[in-house]
Parts: C-alpha cells; sequence; structure tokens
C-alpha cells in the first residue's frame, strides 16, 4: 500500500527546494515525487521523467519519527487526493 508524506525543509539553502510531496511504495522507494522552492517553482520526478535538479531517491525514505528527529524538518503524512493536487499543479506547469 502506497504512502504520502509531505516535508518542509526548514534551512534549505538558495536554489534548493523548501517542501516536499512523496508517494512511497510498500518498501518506502520514492514512486513519484514533487519539489518546490523558494520562488514557488516546481520540479517533479517519477520512473520516466524528472524536471529541475529533482530525483527520485535511490534508498527507501526513512520514518516520520525518524526525519522528525531532525529539527531541520517538519513532516506530515498527506492523502493520495492531497498528492495528486500537488502532482497536477507541478506536472501541469
Amino acid at each position: 500500500m502506497a504512502a504520502y508524506i509531505y516535508s518542509k525543509w526548514h534551512g534549505s539553502p538558495q536554489g534548493s527546494p523548501v517542501e516536499f510531496y512523496s508517494e512511497l511504495d510498500n518498501e518506502r522507494y520514492e514512486v513519484r515525487k514533487v519539489e518546490v522552492f523558494r520562488d514557488g517553482s516546481y520540479g517533479y520526478a517519477d520512473k520516466s521523467n524528472a524536471t529541475k535538479s529533482t530525483k527520485l531517491g535511490v534508498v527507501p525514505v526513512p520514518s516520520l519519527e525518524e526525519i522528525a528527529g531532525d529539527p531541520e524538518f517538519d513532516v506530515k503524512v498527506i492523502t493520495p487526493k492531497q498528492f495528486d493536487e500537488k502532482w497536477q499543479e507541478a506536472t501541469s506547469k
């Protein structure tokens, strides 16, 4: 069963994404990802497409507890609908 997460990187350096939306497979590998940059632009990636510097991770995404343990990040579970809405926004630009 897929999982969907949102995370925000408070200390992201200039030119790096600030927000991340990820669709994860059963083993926590990214299937699709949307990144939001400071200027409001989007990057996205799936198994066959990628834009900007956005790429799918090559290792499983850590647990929410592990991510939340880093004060640089906020993380939460989102619904498939929330992910799909952001995916549509990113891929339609």
